[in-house]
């Protein structure tokens, strides 16, 4: 009971002060199972790209984090093959006090600013720090053919 109060109170809270880029809503009537959208920014190596991902809310919220999977592909060092995003958040930095408004937002900003620090897919941190034009060049191949708004 305490998890369905609070997730309908985050969605409120998102609904009534949306992030730019950033479109949530729940899936078929599952406030547990949240369908996500980032438009990439203008100035990310993803810009146009439109990526879709699943942040699925545990029984237990908001005293375990959420999962999140990409649905879209995205040639990114931080998300892999299956979909997983590689922040803190989600994982040993997750505290019951933190808002799904702000792990969103921390979501976006990975997406369009990848970093090759701390990567879940080495080889392309190491493109990304060693040929950045090349990273560069397939992310937005990948971009052009996965997420094409």
């Amino acid at each position: 009971m305490t998890a369905l109060r609070r997730i309908q109170k985050e969605l409120s809270d998102i609904s009534n002060k949306p992030l730019d880029g950033l479109t949530v809503e729940p899936a078929d009537d599952n406030v547990f199972l949240w369908k996500c959208t980032i438009q990439a920014s203008a100035d990310s190596p993803y810009n146009g790209g439109r990526f879709h991902f699943d942040l699925n809310l545990p029984d237990n919220f908001p005293f375990k984090a959420p999962t999140v999977t990409f649905t879209t592909k995205i040639y990114h060092p931080g998300i892999n093959d299956e979909g997983h995003i590689c922040v803190p958040v989600l994982r040993d930095q997750w505290r019951p006090s933190v808002t799904l408004s702000s792990v969103l937002a921390i979501i976006q900003e990975k997406v369009n600013n990848p970093s090759p620090d701390d990567p879940f897919e080495p080889d392309i941190a190491a493109l990304m720090k060693n040929d950045y034009h090349r990273f560069l060049a397939t992310a937005k191949e990948w971009t052009k053919k996965y997420a094409n708004a």
